[in-house]
């Protein structure tokens, strides 16, 4: 799932991992605290990592050249604001982009059109150790009524993609990294 990272000359050498031990390990939540040995030969005693399976999102656009963009409430924040159809793969399961178009189709009940891949981020790698795939959705169109999960309360919105740049530069609108980073890309790349 993880691609190698391109190496330069002169980059640094990874550590050693001394000492690993799970300190939580469920469903949601998996830390582990390890003790490393960095090349110079220091050691950190504690280095925590949080263990996450795959994230996946998608800039899905209608036919009609709209994003479909949901509005959700976020507890870690406690605040409501837009997103792109995002969510997480199942235990054990590899096809990404399936995953995708499951989360888009549950969220919104929007589906089908052309599917690429457009961006792979990493929301913290010093501590964590995932990756979050976004895909590139052309001419999708509404296919069902949403059927979110039951922890999951959404509002579906169709923007302009005209419209999208002037959200996120409110700095209001719009506030998770892992959204706003792959709608910038795909408007760069559209010209917008």
């Amino acid at each position: 799932m993880k691609k190698p990272a391109r190496s330069w000359p002169g980059d640094p050498l990874p550590w050693q991992v001394v000492d690993s031990t799970y300190v939580a390990k469920s469903n949601w939540f998996t830390v582990r605290r390890e003790r490393v040995r960095l090349p110079n030969g220091a050691e950190i005693a504690e280095y925590w990592v949080s263990e996450y399976r795959p994230w996946v999102n998608v800039v899905a656009v209608t036919t009609a050249d709209e994003l479909v963009l949901i509005r959700q409430y976020r507890h870690g924040l406690g605040t409501v604001h837009f997103e792109i159809p995002a969510g997480t793969t199942d235990p054990g399961e590899t096809d990404l982009e399936a995953a995708t178009r499951r989360e888009l189709l549950e969220e919104t009940g929007y589906g089908g059109g052309a599917w690429s891949p457009l961006l792979t981020l990493s929301a913290n790698p010093a501590l964590q150790n995932n990756l979050t795939h976004t895909f590139l959705a052309e001419g999708v169109t509404l296919l069902q009524p949403p059927h979110p999960e039951s922890s999951e309360d959404l509002r579906v919105h169709l923007v302009p993609v005209d419209k999208v740049g002037r959200l996120i530069d409110s700095g209001e609108d719009f506030i998770q990294a892992l959204h706003i980073a792959p709608l910038l890309y795909y408007l760069r790349r559209r010209g917008k």
